[in-house]
């Protein structure tokens, strides 16, 4: 807590600073010009947010949330949508290699993180290390994270908040719009595309796009280049609809493929160095071991328009299917390459080694009012079946069944400068398994369990001036065990370990108070975000000090724990071109009565300081007009508009929080790394034809380990004494964005 200790008392600076400098621009005549130019930087002002009665402006919403623009994530350069946002304060991800990211809000992650996709909860066995969301990043128009408990609104799972992939806005009356977009990386050679075409004739809309994205291998500084690192991506989205006066209707079908590669990190016991196939570490083809993940969804949403408010129905299902495919164990070591090419050539004929088959139908009602007297209030019914299948030869997971239904009611209620809320919500959770019988043996017990939970939430802002909000939020979370925690019983390859399950684990209860203070300027904005969550019996695994089948043994049992921390960040722009952006997010999460090596939580993120320097060197449209306006010169050919340049530092500081026992989690040393990046719109005639931009991610190739990276715990290097792993080293991505629109 020391580093918190440091941190506040700056921040207050600050904020003081920042106070003084908002009493001297209240007496400028164009304070509100400025406000607008700067809330289009904090998006305080015209966001609109998913609150506990609807959607509601940032400005008035008590839970910390982070905006995530669709022109950031064309910015931004990554390998999947997690790994686009991870860099928001408060936000992180567990990864597994280039392809496989999960999201970790404020040091929990796993099924304690529900992401939205298309209206309803992503469902694909995302208990698994190994296990990344489902979701093409090119769909996604804009991002939402809720940070807290959110169960009031999504119930069981959304302990440590929410991701909510909120897809492209439906075009507007007459218009057929659409776009390409093309990427390449210099690390891991990544080649990516996407296509987009979408309409609105008479209240019809629909909305088409195709994408695709492959890689090889990546390479860092101490591995050279990492075998199983590559993966391929394709990916396609399809809505029709209604628009009309009364509401909409529309139908939205996904589907998405993803062949990744599994990293086992072995290594040579004379060179050190990582043992590969034959196959060329910058090959795009799958070679043993790799996944094959198939996900569909399809989603029916609908708004009804009433006089005093509407009604919301979305029903969806998704389907995912998951399969592992491992080297035959029957081979001679001199046939690999052959069997790897035979696989390859004949399309993968191989049985799958695991198989799980996950069929999820979700629900979701609620009425909501429209603002009488400073009042809203909504209520609703949601949930979700689920059915579970194990069909390949090995098994982790016993097959089963879920059933989930909850009820909740909101209200809200706005006093001048004062915006209050609250809710509560009941939930029931019935989970079923599947015995199985393995030769002669009994690997899975049948067995169900019911679990109910009671949650909700009270919050307030104060809006003290136009540019001071306080914010406060008390919410009690809820978290039913799965069917990993429960019934597990087999190798988890992913993860390096044999894991046991516990039919007895009862659910996870939170209980997180936030305190957030934020301001707004003509030169300086700041926010900080406290928060203190207790969450009792908190599952996790111990070590058992024994091995089945050369794996260590982890068993699921339970203990309360603590989390504390915050985010802080202050932002300089003594003249609109200019920006000079910093941020910190901390947690200090542990385990009460525990000893030494097993009191600090596992997989709990760096403390993580971000600074950024960005020079709009060209901006020809108003600062208050948007993008509409007109420029102020009149180009005869082609020429950049919106041009910047950045270069940005990301600090993570010494992790030496870990969970010791077994040596499951090691330190992890500080690191910097050090990033630039640049943009512009390319127009011609005064009309944009392009975005193009260019990023250099880790511009020095520092050799690091993220201490959320699975691959710290592989084999050790017998010629550096080093363990485990790199992340990816120096990489410079170009992404090519061309947007076409016919009135």
């Amino acid at each position: 807590m020391k580093r918190l200790f440091i941190i506040l008392p700056l921040l207050g600076v600050c904020l003081t600073m920042a106070a003084q400098d908002s009493i001297a621009n209240r007496q400028h005549n164009h304070a509100n010009d400025t406000a607008d130019v700067f809330f289009r930087h904090l998006k305080l002002n015209d966001v609109m947010v998913t609150g506990v009665t609807g959607d509601t402006k940032l400005k008035y919403s008590p839970a910390p949330v982070s905006i995530v623009s669709a022109q950031e994530l064309r910015a931004t350069a990554s390998t999947n949508i997690v790994d686009a946002i991870a860099h928001q304060p408060g936000m992180s991800q567990l990864t597994t290699g280039s392809g496989i990211s999960k999201p970790i809000i404020r040091g929990l992650g796993y099924n304690r993180v529900v992401v939205m996709s298309e209206g309803v909860r992503q469902e694909g066995q995302q208990w698994g290390d190994e296990h990344g969301v489902e979701v093409d990043g090119g769909s996604v128009g804009s991002v939402e994270i809720l940070k807290g408990p959110a169960s009031l609104m999504y119930g069981s799972d959304a302990m440590a908040g929410v991701v909510i992939l909120h897809p492209q806005p439906a075009p507007a009356e007459g218009e057929l719009r659409g776009s390409a977009a093309t990427e390449y990386q210099t690390n891991n050679g990544l080649l990516g595309y996407s296509l987009n075409l979408g309409g609105n004739q008479q209240g019809f809309v629909w909305d088409a796009r195709w994408s695709g994205k492959m890689a090889h291998a990546y390479k860092n500084k101490y591995d050279g280049y990492v075998p199983g690192s590559q993966f391929r991506e394709m990916a396609g989205r399809l809505m029709m609809g209604l628009q009309k006066r009364w509401g909409y209707s529309r139908l939205t079908w996904t589907t998405f493929h993803q062949t990744p590669g599994i990293i086992e990190g072995e290594r040579d016991a004379v060179t050190g160095e990582l043992e590969c196939s034959s196959v060329s570490p910058t090959s795009y083809s799958k070679f043993l071991p790799y996944q094959q993940v198939k996900h569909y969804k399809l989603v029916w949403d609908n708004s009804l328009n009433l006089p005093n408010g509407w009604v919301k129905a979305i029903i969806g299902y998704q389907q995912n299917r998951r399969q592992e495919f491992e080297e035959p164990h029957h081979h001679e070591h001199g046939d690999e390459a052959e069997e790897e090419h035979e696989h390859e050539e004949h399309g993968g004929d191989l049985e799958p080694a695991l198989f799980f088959k996950l069929h999820t139908l979700t629900y979701d009602l609620r009425y909501l009012t429209h603002e009488f007297g400073g009042w809203k209030l909504s209520a609703g019914l949601q949930g979700m079946w689920q059915q579970s299948q194990n069909l390949g030869e090995e098994f982790l997971i016993p097959a089963y069944h879920l059933f989930d239904v909850g009820l909740y009611t909101t209200v809200s209620k706005q006093l001048d400068r004062w915006t209050l809320n609250g809710g509560v919500r009941v939930d029931h959770r019935h989970l079923s398994s599947e015995e199985l019988m393995e030769d002669g043996v009994k690997r899975f017990t049948d067995f169900s369990r019911n679990f109910n939970g009671m949650t909700g939430s009270v919050g307030a802002v104060w809006n003290m001036t136009d540019h001071l909000n306080l914010r406060l939020n008390v919410a009690r979370g809820f978290r039913a065990p799965n069917m990993s925690e429960l019934g597990s019983n087999g190798s988890h390859e992913g993860a390096l370990r044999y894991e046991l399950g516990n039919q007895q684990l009862k659910p996870e209860y939170s209980l997180q108070a936030d305190l957030g203070l934020d301001f707004t300027s003509r030169y300086v904005s700041a926010q900080i975000a406290l928060f203190a969550n207790r969450i009792d019996n908190y599952i996790f695994l111990k070590g058992e000090g024994r091995e089945i089948d050369r794996h260590p043994v982890y068993s699921y049992t339970q203990g309360d724990a603590r989390l504390l921390g915050f985010e802080a960040g202050i932002d300089f722009h003594p003249v609109h071109s200019l920006h000079f952006e910093n941020t910190f997010s901390y947690v200090d999460a542990r385990q009460l009565h525990q000893p030494d090596a097993s009191k600090y939580l596992p997989y709990t993120p760096a403390p993580r300081w971000t600074s950024e320097l960005k020079w709009e060197l060209l901006h020809h449209h108003h600062p208050t007009l948007g993008a509409h306006s007109h420029h102020l010169h009149h180009a005869k050919g082609l020429s950049a508009d919106n041009l910047y340049l950045a270069a940005g530092l990301e600090c993570y500081l010494k992790q030496n929080h870990v969970y010791a026992v077994d040596d499951t989690e090691t330190a992890t040393p500080s690191y910097t790394l050090l990033n630039l990046s640049a943009g512009t719109d390319l127009t011609w005639k005064d009309r944009k034809v392009a975005e193009l931009y260019v990023t250099a991610d880790n511009l020095l190739n520092r050799a690091y380990q993220s201490h959320l990276s699975r691959l710290k715990y592989a084999d050790v290097n017998t010629v550096t004494g080093r363990q485990g792993v790199y992340n990816m080293g120096r990489n410079i991505t170009v992404k090519l964005v061309v947007p076409f629109s016919i009135l």
